[in-house]
């Protein structure tokens, strides 16, 4: 038996290292996500043969850009550093074993409050942050797309609220979004594809607290199935969808995107760490240098497309300095790598008489979202929406360790109070600063690139918005008759971004449709081009986004205004080009 034991441990060791080493998708196939050990083919194309779109990164941004543009007739190839997982297979019910899917690659943090870094903003596996996502899938209030100019702080998007309405639609329905019949706050929408998921006990405390307060409160919208949706099952309740969701309810950009995207003639290289775009002197993207199996390869490309979110896609431009570009690619504003905004991620925790249980489903499955629409009494600008939670027991021993300091004995007397917890979490807009950024160290990684430096400190009006949070959601849980009320105020989620898009070349890194406006063939598409990042989670947004630059560069190569390969495109970027200009 003991040797069995060992012989099995080992077996365990050797797989996670293939995993980690070995790309999955080769050989003209890759993993079918729906069926244990299958296989779906998979278009591949060579070194040397330019395609479209190199995209770098298959997250929200990255992930649903491959999907679009493959369907309209692009050739394109999308890489991941990370590898490519079978959820039904790979993923485990073990907080500890799923720290696989988070990016803990070296990063150097600094500022007055320093980020933390991995399981609440990172991802590294095909599908990005999108495979330990909360799922909550909200949309922007159109306001902030014009806050400079509507509410007096941060900065203009260079977009329409009521384009991107239609683009929010349009992912709702491609996630199938399971949410309530109507949505309190903001402008008329269509009703969400899927039916609303039913309340955990979680959720009934923050409905109850919201009405004892008199502010509405709504089931939240989420991007997990509450019914079947082909080969994908609806959710079972687990409880470990930041973790990764082993049963494919959660829709991924693993899930949805990423087969699409294959089906329509993408290829998806995993393990394949990008670590320069090269560009030639007339000024122009040729592919990007990416390091895969071992060695270093060239790509070559039309055009690239970044999408490694906040952290990394500033930190590739920046190591891709030459000598026409001295300060990175696309960085004439100065601008790469400035304005980096996480969101503030407060709670307000207390113990209820009755059991909650809250890791019983999804985290987070009602929300209010009245201090994103309420513009009275506030001291500060900005708003935040509030959720219910469902901490799994390792990350709330780790919270009650880190606030309280607690430790052994007086660690597992608080931790039987556990199934009695219930709490109330913000996602909170905290305002661009250009001192908050990510710049580049002197270390290098193992891949003998220079490691990021991430800067941040809290400015006045996010530590307002921060105090007023706390405040309302205590009264709110005092309201409920929760006992022993704390508050969590040094949390912080999402990272957005490091090379905004706006009007001008002078105030920003790319223009409306993620076009670089030094480089006319690098593009950046993926959360951090936000000019401001609202009080909502960012992945429905950063998905709009995606479809939008599709259609835009669907619209631009038939007018002829893009180099792509020609024949093979011709007829499908004609079929609607000109239904999509301007």
């Amino acid at each position: 038996m003991e040797r069995m034991t060992r012989g099995c441990v080992g077996l365990i060791a050797m797989f996670a290292d293939s995993l980690e080493q070995i790309p999955r998708a080769r050989n003209g196939r890759a993993p079918d996500v729906f069926r244990p050990g299958g296989w779906i083919p998979m278009r591949e194309y060579r070194n040397d043969e330019a395609v479209d779109f190199a995209i770098v990164g298959t997250g929200a941004g990255g992930g649903t850009l491959a999907c679009k543009l493959a369907e309209y007739g692009f050739s394109v190839v999308a890489f991941d550093a990370g590898p490519y997982f079978r959820p039904l297979e790979d993923f485990a019910s073990d907080e500890s074993e799923q720290n696989k899917v988070y990016w803990t690659d070296d990063r150097i943090v600094d500022g007055d409050n320093p980020l933390q870094l991995g399981s609440n903003n990172s991802g590294k596996s095909v599908g990005g942050s999108t495979v330990h996502f909360a799922m909550v899938s909200l949309r922007f209030r159109p306001e902030w797309f014009k806050s400079r100019s509507l509410l007096g702080y941060g900065a203009d998007w260079p977009l329409d609220w009521r384009e991107m309405w239609n683009y929010y639609t349009d992912v709702e329905q491609a996630l199938k979004i399971s949410g309530p019949v109507t949505y309190p706050w903001g402008p008329h929408r269509p009703r969400y594809p899927y039916r609303a998921h039913p309340l955990n006990a979680a959720a009934r405390v923050l409905a109850l607290g919201c009405e004892a307060m008199g502010v509405k409160w709504t089931e939240t919208p989420l991007a997990t199935l509450s019914a079947p949706r082909g080969l994908a099952h609806p959710c079972v309740y687990r409880g470990f969808c930041v973790t990764g969701c082993s049963t494919n309810a959660k829709q991924s950009a693993l899930v949805t995107w990423i087969p699409r995207a294959i089906a329509a003639g993408a290829e998806i290289r995993d393990l394949a760490m990008v670590g320069r775009v090269e560009v030639n002197q007339a000024g122009l993207v040729t592919g990007v240098h990416y390091h895969r199996e071992g060695n270093w390869h060239f790509q070559c490309a039309r055009n690239v497309v970044v999408a490694g979110y906040a952290i990394e896609t500033p930190r590739l431009l920046l190591n891709s300095a030459t000598d026409q570009f001295p300060d990175g690619l696309a960085n004439s504003s100065g601008l790469v790598g400035k304005n980096l905004m996480a969101q503030s991620n407060q709670a307000v925790w207390g113990v209820m008489e009755r059991e909650i249980r809250s890791y019983k489903g999804p985290p987070s499955l009602a929300i209010t979202e009245h201090w994103n629409y309420e513009d009275k009494g506030k001291d500060f600008f900005g708003g935040y929406a509030y959720m219910s939670q469902g901490p799994l027991p390792q990350l709330w021993a780790h919270t009650e360790m880190s606030a309280h300091g607690l430790w052994g004995s007086r660690l597992v007397r608080e931790m039987e109070k556990y199934n009695h917890i219930a709490g109330l979490k913000i996602v909170g807009e905290m305002l661009p600063q250009e001192t908050n950024r990510v710049t580049l160290a002197d270390d290098l990684d193992q891949y003998g690139l220079r490691i990021p430096r991430v800067t941040y400190s809290w400015c006045d009006n996010d530590k307002r918005l921060i105090d007023h949070s706390l405040k309302f959601m205590s009264q709110a849980l005092e309201a409920v008759n929760a006992r022993d009320i704390w508050t969590q105020d040094d949390d912080t989620c999402h990272l957005n971004g490091t090379a905004r898009m706006g009007s001008a070349p002078d105030n920003s890194v790319v223009d409306a449709d993620c076009r670089s406006w030094d480089i006319p063939n690098l593009w950046i598409c993926d959360g951090s081009v936000f000019p401001t990042v609202g009080g909502v989670n960012p992945s429905l947004t950063i998905q709009a986004i995606a479809c939008r630059t599709a259609d835009r560069i669907r619209a631009l190569a038939g007018r002829g205004e893009l180099e792509v390969r020609g024949k093979r495109n011709a007829a499908k970027l004609d079929q609607r080009s000109t239904e999509l200009q301007p």
